[in-house]
């Protein structure tokens, strides 16, 4: 009689409801084991929409649908399109700029292991241009993607070793806040709010006890999406909550004050290496 195969080596069996406890802590296992592998100590981590494109995408979209005669319908949205693709240079310049600067920390051996690397949603728009960013410094970078029926596939400038696939969404979201030293968030939808808000829960309860810069870009967009300040006047949160984060609207504002708010803590050893987190 043929031997049965080993528990793990059971296909049917590793993609049963019965195993998935197993898949999730392969999702967290691997991801670490590549982390240590490439000595990644922690990040800086970009959240935004996978729709913004890049600037010249955008008039080259809006431009054609005015050639062809497109409904006023879809000329508004082009235009809107348009509008926020500032946002996608703005998120190449700034991921340049802190990746050029990590990589100054590592070469002259300021910082225990790589520090501050750019990491992203691993898929379009923003999450592009962060990665985008990073390669364009020459330096790694790290794409959490996850697996969607539409709108998410692996942008080309993630770094090779540091290309993740996830299933399970809180997986993945334990990933970006597990090593994550610092947030930007530029603007999105609902995904983008989603990870916005959970961070800011997070600290706000205490869960997340590291000191972290949350930076949210673009003061028109946000200001415009979510009045924080009326929160605080109705008390459903605290007016102190109000200090959780910082406007920022270019990039070398967003890079000054996470410079400031990073450099003390480069000497210290990274997330990897720090128990009982």
């Amino acid at each position: 009689m043929k031997s049965a195969p080993k528990a793990y080596k059971n296909s049917e069996f590793l993609n049963s409801p019965q195993a998935r406890t197993i898949r999730m802590l392969a999702e967290y296992l691997e991801p670490e084991s590549r982390f240590e592998k490439y000595n990644i100590q922690d990040t800086v981590v970009f959240f935004g929409s996978a729709r913004i494109q890049p600037p010249e995408q955008a008039l080259q979209h809006r431009d054609s649908l005015r050639r062809q005669g497109a409904p006023e319908s879809e000329l508004r949205m082009a235009e809107a399109r348009l509008a926020i693709a500032n946002y996608y240079q703005a998120a190449v310049d700034l991921a340049r700029m802190i990746t050029a600067w990590s990589k100054e920390l590592y070469t002259c051996n300021q910082c225990h292991g790589r520090r501050f690397i750019v990491c992203s949603g691993g898929g379009p728009g923003i999450m592009e241009a962060a990665n985008r960013g990073a390669s364009e410094a020459g330096g790694y970078s790290i794409g959490l993607n996850i697996s969607l029926p539409f709108e998410q596939e692996p942008n080309p400038y993630i770094s090779r070793e540091l290309n993740f696939e996830f299933h399970y969404f809180f997986v993945r979201k334990f990933w970006f806040a597990y090593l994550a030293k610092a947030l930007i968030i530029f603007p999105g939808g609902f995904g983008t709010l989603d990870e916005l808000l959970e961070i800011l829960t997070l600290v706000q309860t205490g869960k997340m006890t590291k000191d972290i810069p949350i930076v949210l870009f673009g003061s028109s967009f946000w200001n415009q999406i979510i009045n924080f300040k009326a929160l605080a006047d109705w008390g459903v949160i605290s007016p102190e909550d109000l200090d959780l984060f910082k406007f920022c609207d270019t990039p070398q504002e967003a890079f000054d004050y996470l410079k400031n708010r990073l450099e003390p803590i480069c000497e210290a050893p990274g997330s990897l290496n720090m128990p009982g987190r």
